[in-house]
């Protein structure tokens, strides 16, 4: 915890300070260990939870240390899912998903694949490498993305990173919306809310209508569904314990949204049912305090890092600009 606690206090200097050099006021500060970047990356968390667009920077704080990509990625095998006594098979459902093209909300700051040389897709695929990393290390399939409270930026997180997955070869990855109090990836993808998880679980929807494949890519989108009463009981029926446990069987990455940790019990749920959990905090609106409760309301050991969203651009930005710029326009670098 206190590592946690510490980290994060630093990145609160290290945005100050990057602030301070750009003219810009410091938004705020929070927690992490290791530091990156992310443009403007909580757009349509406020437009659609109504707080200000303000400049962003990501910072990922791995409970392990980071360093490379696991490309050595097995095939995934057929899995079974059980509903009402009939045993479904996934990865047909998965050959058979509705195709959609890549259209997102312009106000939801996701990655662009076409432009792989932007800073956030830099910095998603900083976090991408540490979770491949940790993947070596330990059986991580399933992630949990969440925050301690509601407009800090875990759906546009959980998104981005799915995308990040998605662009590695052989590296199937889906992205499903487990926040059933308030969904938000149909809207960041611009699909049809529904058929969802919801609809399936109830057993108002086959398997693989609730399934969409974006074109061209690895990444796999399933949302919400309809809307629902008893979210929290809903996730602790068998049909859903036995989703989660086939899906890692069929993609090497599942990355589920979930609600915040502090208005409601279904992330710690679904943590216990996934392989970890993310933490997103934003600067200016996460409070320390609300951090330790957050954690405090899981299982410490089950937090794999923490991102950091919403500080003001650092020099960094320039760096990366100057960096690639050879490389967009055609230039060799120079000799360092």
């Amino acid at each position: 915890m206190s590592r946690v606690h510490d980290a994060l206090r630093k990145a609160e200097q290290l945005a100050a300070q990057s602030a301070a050099k750009d003219g810009h006021p410091p938004s705020a500060a929070i927690e992490g260990s290791v530091s990156a970047d992310t443009e403007e990356a909580s757009g349509i968390e406020e437009q659609i939870e109504t707080q200000s667009v303000i400049p962003a920077t990501v910072t990922v704080a791995p409970s392990q240390p980071p360093i490379t990509v696991n490309r050595a990625l097995e095939p995934k095998k057929s899995a079974q899912i059980t509903l009402n006594g009939l045993a479904l098979d996934l990865s047909s459902a998965m050959d058979q998903a509705q195709e959609i093209p890549f259209t997102p909300l312009p106000e939801a700051h996701l990655l662009d694949p076409s432009k792989p040389y932007e800073v956030p897709n830099e910095e998603f695929r900083t976090l991408r490498t540490r979770l491949n990393h940790l993947q070596t290390l330990q059986p991580i399939h399933s992630v949990v993305i969440t925050s301690p409270s509601p407009a800090e930026g875990k759906s546009m997180s959980a998104a981005n990173l799915a995308i990040a997955e998605a662009q590695l070869e052989g590296n199937p990855t889906v992205i499903a919306d487990f926040d059933f109090r308030r969904p938000m990836v149909h809207q960041l993808f611009q699909i049809d809310r529904g058929p969802g998880i919801i609809d399936f679980l109830l057993g108002k929807a086959e398997l693989r209508q609730i399934i969409r494949k974006v074109q061209g890519q690895n990444l796999y989108i399933m949302p919400a569904g309809q809307a629902v009463m008893n979210p929290l009981e809903l996730l602790n029926l068998p049909q859903a314990k036995n989703l989660l446990k086939a899906l890692p069987q069929i993609f090497n990455w599942v990355i589920l949204d979930s609600p915040p940790l502090l208005f409601a019990a279904d992330a710690a749920l679904l943590g216990t049912m996934t392989d970890g959990t993310i933490l997103v905090v934003r600067i200016g609106s996460t409070a320390i305090d609300s951090v330790t409760k957050a954690i405090n309301s899981v299982c410490e050991n089950n937090i794999l890092g923490v991102v950091v969203n919403g500080a003001s651009r650092g020099e960094m930005y320039s760096k990366y600009n100057y960096y690639n710029s050879y490389y967009q326009e055609g230039t060799e670098t120079p000799a360092e």
